[in-house]
């Protein structure tokens, strides 16, 4: 990579499945921005999962786990899929996304859900539900469930089999996150919902309480609710446009990011980020990949929705390279084509043309292009 300081440095990293098919079109986004706007990039392409593995013994090999650490921000393809199976537990392990998010402390995923107008008639809810839908999910990534001990698999003395796992939360984990919340609801309009299980569980009673205490002392001009996690899966489908900001743990927020891909019209249109703290010069270490995951019963087929990768890139654009004009002109670009009837088959309503991979970042590539004639005309 360059060691110009001015220029981001961005490891790009398929993947696994249909990772490197859409993570492909995000490059050409990529390269469009540093060609057509200047912005100060450096790429580096880097491989990950089971071709690695099969050449290395390493699912993480020594020169992509170097890009990533260079690297101001990583592009993220998808992992995960049969040829997991070709893999030992143990290499897999070694080099899961889980333990990426722990090392580089990535602990705020930010989750935007924003109904395109446009995929009205292909969405599985009610347009009148989907009217006006903006809201931004921030789920606190490096601690609760998924990371808690003691976790494992035993026999019990009787010969049943017990799987056990440790939900825990400190303090400083739920105010960093929460802190992400009421910072960037701030920006918007001013709502913050946490969400929790605290009627029945003791870290969801300390999540509540820290959440309050912040609230209280450093962001009382944000509005502040709560929900308990089984109530917000059910006013997501059924008044999304409702929220603002929610907040929320590792593990709700896994499941309730994927039940709001149905208030955007399909899981492969949600883009994410996923952001490390703020080191003394400024900067934070950044994941961005789209929700999906690797769809091996599509992968190789050439027909992955590339839009949530594409729109990965557009907060890329804002967060890690502070250029919100190129972030607005790409998500502009995205709903024109939109607009103009591109279409993958998952947003494809019956009857429709429906678009490869490579088609549908043709299609924002060409939108990116007049849309940006028109901003200079």
């Amino acid at each position: 990579m360059s060691t110009q300081s001015n220029m981001i440095k961005v490891a790009v990293v398929g993947g696994e499945g249909i990772g490197p098919e859409v993570t492909a079109q995000s490059r050409r986004v990529l390269d469009w921005f540093a060609a057509k706007r200047g912005a100060p990039m450096t790429l580096r392409e880097a491989q990950y999962g089971l071709i690695p593995y099969l050449a290395t013994g390493k699912v993480l090999p020594e020169d992509t786990a170097e890009a990533m650490d260079e690297a101001d921000a990583i592009l993220w393809g998808a992992t995960g899929g049969p040829e997991t199976k070709e893999v030992p537990a143990a290499a897999r392990k070694a080099g899961s996304l889980l333990g990426l998010r722990s090392k580089y402390d990535l602990y705020a995923n930010l989750r935007p859900i924003m109904a395109s107008p446009a995929l009205a008639a292909s969405a599985p809810l009610k347009a009148e539900v989907l009217d006006g839908v903006d809201f931004v999910i921030i789920r606190e990534l490096t601690s609760g469930i998924y990371f808690g001990e003691p976790r494992g698999i035993e026999t019990l003395p009787d010969g049943q089999r017990r799987g056990f796992n440790t939900e825990q939360y400190t303090t400083n984990q739920i105010r960093r996150v929460a802190r992400s919340a009421f910072e960037l609801a701030r920006t918007r309009r001013g709502k913050v919902c946490s969400v929790d299980k605290a009627n029945v569980l003791e870290t969801s009673v300390v999540w509540r309480e820290e959440v309050i205490a912040l609230h209280r002392d450093e962001f009382s001009d944000v509005e502040l609710t709560h929900l308990y996690v089984d109530n917000a899966a059910m006013q997501i489908v059924r008044e999304p446009r409702q929220f603002d900001v929610m907040v929320t743990g590792n593990i709700f927020g896994d499941i309730l990011s994927d039940c709001a891909a149905m208030a955007s019209g399909s899981l492969g249109m949600l883009p994410s980020a996923s952001l490390g703290p703020v080191d003394r010069y400024g900067r934070r270490k950044a994941l961005y990949e789209p929700v999906h995951g690797s769809a091996p019963d599509i992968a190789g087929r050439g027909i992955a929705n590339p839009l949530g990768s594409i729109l990965s890139v557009a907060m890329m654009l804002r967060l890690t390279l502070n250029r919100p004009d190129d972030a607005d002109l790409l998500e502009k670009a995205v709903q024109t084509a939109l607009a103009s009837g591109a279409r993958t088959a998952d947003i494809a309503e019956a009857g429709t043309k429906k678009l490869s991979t490579v088609e549908m970042g043709d299609a924002v590539l060409s939108a990116l292009d007049r849309v940006s004639a028109r901003e200079h005309a």
